[in-house]
Parts: structure tokens; sequence; C-alpha cells
């Protein structure tokens, strides 16, 4: 990564490299083939199940979506509503994939600590930033994002998450850990290649400012794997800018929250599925038609009137949200500056949440 003394702060500096941070993601994936080959051998004969918390969390949703379309029953619950609600659902023959980045999150160490107290033989793989830490001693396969150190709201780690649990949704449908792993290798380099580009533009920040207009109202929109954009960009707007903003399920906005749409809706639709894009596509233009302020996330341009499009190409689908995610990083970032808080420190929460 570069030097953190060509940034004004850490946080854009940690933004600005992820690019590296999901090249050292896929190769690392690489040389952990024979860790993944063994993680998914439970997943050939029972349910598999991911968790996590926060980013951790966000970053389950291209792997659940991947593998689900090809027919591969797979399941995404939150650490916490696992351990207080779920956990009985969990046989000896499944594989559990817990995320967290720091290996110390309170939810997510304490649903391993519950199956190992239980004394049950479900297989535990864990994907954190660095093995040396308390979710790795406790599971049976340990996997290395190798996302580096990382001070402020998550993004090395979000990307490099998201590398590591593509290669293991590909090993899990079937291909060798290696093909899948040097197959991530690749993607990976390209999708940083598109964030790269992203972040070199140095007037968006300002473009993205001057979009939102200080607007009451802000939600990020997006379906299947986008859902880990969405997710995360809200999460990050809220760390970084003390903002509130809302993440919710594209088709889902239409059910009643459309209401909020008007002059005081600033409205992030991420139309990077091919499936349902053109669908996202037409809601972005309705948005628009209603007087909200509307970015569209997309693959390609044109873009609706009277909306502000970025276009990220066409990317893998395991690893597009890392791309589709930056203009709310961007955003994030250029609103705490303008507000005059500390980009990327917390003011009441902390990077790593070891209490519930």
């Amino acid at each position: 990564m570069k030097s953190l003394g060509n940034f004004p702060d850490p946080f854009i500096a940690e933004i600005a490299g992820q690019p590296e941070a999901l090249r050292r993601a896929g190769n690392g994936a690489i040389e952990q083939a024979e860790a993944l080959e063994a993680a998914v051998a439970p997943a050939r004969r029972g349910h598999i199940v991911l968790s996590g918390m926060g980013s951790s969390y966000d970053a389950c949703y291209p792997a659940v979506t991947t593998l689900a379309a090809l027919g591969v029953p797979t399941l995404m619950l939150d650490a916490a509503e696992l351990l207080h609600f779920r956990l009985p659902i969990l046989q000896d023959e499944d594989l559990l994939v817990l995320v967290s980045q720091s290996g110390e999150s309170a939810e997510t160490v304490g649903v391993a600590r519950a199956l190992r107290g239980a004394g049950r033989s479900t297989t535990i793989a864990c994907v954190t930033n660095g093995v040396g830490n308390t979710l790795a001693s406790l599971a049976d396969v340990a996997l290395d994002t190798r996302a580096g150190e990382e001070t402020g709201p998550s993004t090395m780690t979000f990307v490099c998450a998201l590398a590591l649990l593509g290669a293991l949704a590909r090993t899990i449908a079937g291909a060798t850990a290696h093909d899948a792993a040097s197959s991530i290798a690749r993607e990976a380099g390209r999708t940083a290649e598109a964030v790269a580009a992203l972040v070199a533009d140095r007037a968006l920040p300002d473009r993205l400012v001057s979009w939102h207009g200080g607007r009451a109202t802000t939600v990020i929109l997006g379906r299947g794997a986008a859902r880990a954009a969405a997710e995360m960009g809200a999460l990050t707007i809220k760390e970084a800018a003390g903002m509130p903003v809302e993440s919710l399920q594209a088709a889902q906005f239409r059910h009643g929250p459309l209401e909020l749409a008007g002059p005081d809706l600033a409205a992030i639709v991420l139309a990077t599925e091919p499936e349902t894009a053109e669908l996202d596509r037409d809601l972005a233009a309705d948005l628009a038609k209603l007087g909200a302020a509307v970015l569209l996330v997309t693959t390609v341009t044109p873009a609706p009137s009277d909306t502000l499009s970025i276009a990220i190409g066409s990317l893998d689908r395991l690893l597009s949200p890392a791309a589709a995610v930056v203009p709310a990083q961007l955003l994030a970032w250029r609103l705490s500056v303008t507000s005059g808080r500390i980009p990327g420190s917390y003011v009441h929460a902390s990077k790593v949440t070891t209490r519930e």
C-alpha cells in the first residue's frame, strides 16, 4: 500500500489501499488452497451456514447468492441471531463459516465457543485478517484474508473477505481449490483495476458531496450480491460521517419506503446484477422523476436522465461489490471532512467490537 504520507488522513489511504489489498488476498487464496480444500469437505455432505457481524456479515452476500444460484443450499445468519436463537440448526455434518476481520468479535467468537462447549462436531472455518486471534484458535480451518493493518471503517478487510469467501464458494461449487483460488486471483486483479480507477478520480468525492446536497434522507438500494455493497456502503457512511443511512433490498423499496421519494431523498441504486439490472435502472429513473437525487452505480452507460451515473464495468459477481461500494466510501470520507470530523475515527464505537 502507498505510504500514508501520500494521503491527507489514514481513512482515504485505506480506501486507496484496496486495489493492492485485493491482489494480496487473491494471491493469498492460492497459497491457502490446501486449507480451502479442507474447509469444504463437510460442505459436500451437510448444510452450509455463513455468519458474522457488521462488515464481515455484509461480505457474505456474494458467496451465498452465488451458491444458491447453483442450487447449493446455503444460509446466511448474523452471529448474534445464530448464537441466541438458532444454534440448534447446526448439525455435526454441517460447515459453519465464521467471518470476522479481527477474529475477536463478541458474537462471532461466542458462536464458536458455544459449539465447542456443547461438544458439537460442526466443522468451523473462519475468515479473518491474520490467524493469531481467538476465532482462529477455535476453528478447524483458519483462512487469512491478508488485508493488513487497518484502523478506520472496514475497507481493505471487506474486499479481502470477499476474495477469500469467493474462493471458498467456488471450491464448494466443485472446482479444485487451486483452480478456484487462481480464478479469484485473476478476477481480483480485474476488480482492483476498477477500484483504482474510481479512487484515482480526484474530483469524484466533491461531485458526490454536491450530488448529495445535504439531503435529510439517504438510502442505498441493491439486490443479490450487490446487497454487500449496499449494506457496507450504508455502514461506512454511518461510521465515518455520523449520518443516518438505510440500506434496503431494492425491490423492498417499492413496498412502502417509496413514500420517501422526493427532493429530500438521496438514493444510491446499485444496478450491477445482470438478472435485475433493468429493474434497478427503472427504479432509479422513477425516483429521479419524483424529485430524488439519484446516484446509479452500474456496469455500463448510458444511465437514465436526471441521475448521476458511475460505471464500474462488468466484474465477477463474487467481487463486484468491492468496486460498487467505492462511491459510498468516497462520499463518507468527503462528508466526514466537510463536517469537521476526523475521517475514519470513532466517537462511540470502536474498530473491534468485543462486547455484545
